[in-house]
């Protein structure tokens, strides 16, 4: 696949066959992905392929109290768990999770309720040793040491596209990371970064849709003018 119209239309799926995919497969996906930037070279990344049944449903059954606080608050109109937020707005709209999980209860399940059935479960994890965290110690919310971990998951959901498959990375299995820690045996220096799921994809998506570079690109300053130039006419 062309390197342009990968980086078009490699979405978010959550909506997954039921045929399965090949350890090559995956292996293959790795053995790109390991090729993403990070500081320093130093690949401070650790994946766990999510095979055992038992460790899956305990993945769901972790993933789910977040999934509906999430679902909660974006009902309420706010971005969940955003660094900067109305608090109290937050705490009144995640007592409504239970309403969501009763409700949810009812269906037959998305994503999440069927988590566990995903063909391929990734844990990634971080090695806190080998970030380069230069916001470490500031005032707001950290960020910077991130950029040494997901590059490696884009890589991945890429590296993946060019397989055929699909995919999404979710971080919500962070909120409960003690109980992750301990179900696989995860080491103090190591951090949850997220959990990829991949599988054949029910949907390919081909036509993404997202902010133009005129809404988020100024020239000089933050309140600068907007770059401007001609779009891919694609």
């Amino acid at each position: 696949m062309e390197l342009t119209d990968a980086l078009r239309t490699t979405g978010a799926v959550r909506d997954f066959l039921s045929l399965p995919v090949s350890d090559d497969v995956v292996y293959r996906v790795l053995d790109t992905a390991r090729f993403a930037p990070s500081g320093g070279n130093r690949q401070a990344w650790h994946v766990v392929i999510v095979r055992d049944r038992a460790l899956r449903t305990t993945l769901r059954d972790l993933y789910l109290p977040g999934w509906y606080q999430y679902l909660a608050q974006s009902a309420a109109g706010l971005v969940p768990w955003a660094p900067i937020t109305d608090h109290d707005a937050e705490e009144r709209a995640i007592e409504g999770a239970g309403a969501v999980a009763a409700a949810a209860a009812t269906g037959p399940g998305g994503f999440a309720e069927n988590l566990d059935k995903v063909p391929v479960l990734i844990l990634v994890l971080a090695d806190l040793r080998k970030l380069a965290s230069v916001d470490r110690g500031f005032d707001r919310y950290t960020l910077v040491g991130g950029a040494s971990v997901y590059p490696f998951v884009w890589s991945l959901l890429l590296a993946a596209r060019a397989e055929g498959l699909a995919g999404v990375m979710t971080t919500m299995v962070v909120r409960r990371e003690v109980e992750v820690r301990a179900a696989f045996a995860v080491p103090d220096h190591m951090a949850v970064a997220a959990l990829v799921a991949l599988g054949h994809p029910v949907r390919q998506p081909t036509r993404l849709t997202r902010h133009s570079v005129e809404d988020f690109t100024t020239v000089d300053r933050f309140d600068g003018p907007a770059l401007r130039g001609r779009p891919d006419p694609g």
